[in-house]
């Protein structure tokens, strides 16, 4: 059985034109948008910002961005649908490790953690925010299920995410750039 992506994200995007009224510049689904060949994994960017404050005219530059890591000083909102775990042990650390290599290669990636075949590491406070379906979050020592209306806030530990339920589940991340020990990353 094969299993049916969740619908695009839909994003809805405003702005202010030269008369000073705010309208809807685009709607519909992100131009920065991955699916992994061969599975129903989709990891869309929305929007990032390149400081703070951030400037609201700021224009919409969100294809440019590459990796998980936000800029420096800035923030990425990202959605990602993650199918339910399949296949062996091995089989999820090459894909995960296929994830990574393609989209996220500026993240620490844990690989060949035994906790779990994602567990990764960024210098950034996350919002994760469950949107449909349900995920486990896993940290070195414990983990938590997290469901639809659930919110996680990520400080810069060591985690992955594992569907291990039978839907897709897909989860709103807003990554703010952070620092360990006062020092910036970068």
């Amino acid at each position: 059985m094969t299993l049916a992506p969740l619908p695009r994200v839909r994003r809805v995007l405003t702005a202010i034109d030269a008369e000073g009224r705010s309208h809807i510049a685009a709607d519909g689904p992100s131009p920065a948008g991955f699916a992994l060949p061969g599975s129903p994994f989709r990891s869309d960017n929305i929007w990032h910002t390149a400081a703070a404050p951030a400037p609201v005219e700021a224009p919409d530059t969100i294809t440019a961005h590459k990796g998980v890591l936000p800029p420096p000083g800035g923030t990425v909102l990202r959605v990602i649908d993650f199918p339910p775990q399949a296949g062996s042990r091995a089989e999820q650390a090459a894909l995960a490790a296929q994830v990574f290599a393609l989209l996220y290669p500026d993240a620490d990636h844990h690989a060949g953690s035994e906790r779990s075949a994602g567990m990764h590491t960024t210098d950034t406070v996350d919002y994760a925010i469950v949107l449909a379906g349900e995920i486990w979050a896993v940290m070195d020592r414990d983990e938590t299920l997290l469901k639809a209306g659930d919110i996680l806030i990520q400080r810069g530990t060591a985690h992955s995410w594992e569907n291990r339920g039978v839907a897709m589940a897909r989860v709103a991340f807003v990554l703010i750039d952070g620092t360990r020990g006062g020092m910036s990353r970068r």
